[in-house]
């Protein structure tokens, strides 16, 4: 009888089987189980601390990247996989080659955000992924964040939100503004937080704003609480 490890390696796209195995290898129980509880049990860990698992997928990259044309099949293989080790490499993965995206790469962006959703993946994809593409491709941003803010979908709307948080000088005030007063009235925990999230991180760039925008619009207290938090 087959083992159940070759079967299901045999079936992995050649890039992916190396990188499992060095994940696989560097594996912890006891890491594991406490990770799976942090992300509420909603996916699988192998339980490699944060530095390591990102030594790991830097050390594995720097050998060999995968062309672009056959990158989405990858990284959208990744996200399928059971681990979630395997969808932050996607990220980094898809990071690496940012200067070979082409327009319609969002749509990709997209399926990683709304499919396994939590708060880590999305949030790590605004750093790493939608960030970038926008300033990449300016010309996409009302199209396709407009979408994203009128969305039924909670992690869509924290990531019309989320995207320009390291933009600092360079961040729309005004469509942050229609965009957080858009959701402004949303109960969703994770929605306020990105309300509070996105004006803090502004703070750091312009308090007088933040502080002002804070007093005048109903946002809810959480958000408010957030967003003032490094306003002295």
């Amino acid at each position: 009888m087959v083992p159940l490890f070759y079967l299901y390696s045999s079936i992995m796209h050649p890039y992916i089987i190396p990188i499992r195995n060095l994940l696989q290898a560097s594996a912890d129980d006891r890491i594991a189980a406490s990770s799976k509880a942090y992300l509420r049990d909603q996916f699988e860990c192998f339980g490699i601390p944060t530095p390591l698992r990102r030594t790991i997928y830097k050390e594995y990259m720097k050998k060999k990247l995968p062309t672009y044309l056959d990158l989405q099949k990858i990284t959208k293989e990744l996200w399928q996989l059971s681990e979630r080790d395997f969808q932050y490499f996607a990220v980094e993965l898809m990071a690496a080659r940012k200067k070979e995206w082409d327009h319609k790469i969002i749509y990709l962006f997209e399926y990683f955000i709304t499919h396994k959703s939590w708060w880590d993946t999305v949030d790590h994809i605004a750093r790493e992924l939608t960030g970038p593409y926008f300033i990449f491709f300016p010309k996409q941003i009302k199209k396709v964040t407009g979408k994203w803010n009128r969305s039924d979908n909670i992690w869509l709307q924290r990531s019309s939100i989320m995207f320009q948080k390291a933009y600092k000088k360079a961040t729309d005030t005004e469509l942050l503004s229609a965009y957080i007063l858009h959701l402004a009235d949303s109960k969703e925990f994770f929605v306020q937080k990105a309300i509070g999230w996105s004006l803090r991180e502004y703070s750091k760039t312009d308090p007088a704003w933040v502080k002002n925008f804070v007093k005048n619009h109903p946002l809810s207290t959480f958000s408010k609480k957030e967003a003032l938090k490094r306003i002295k």
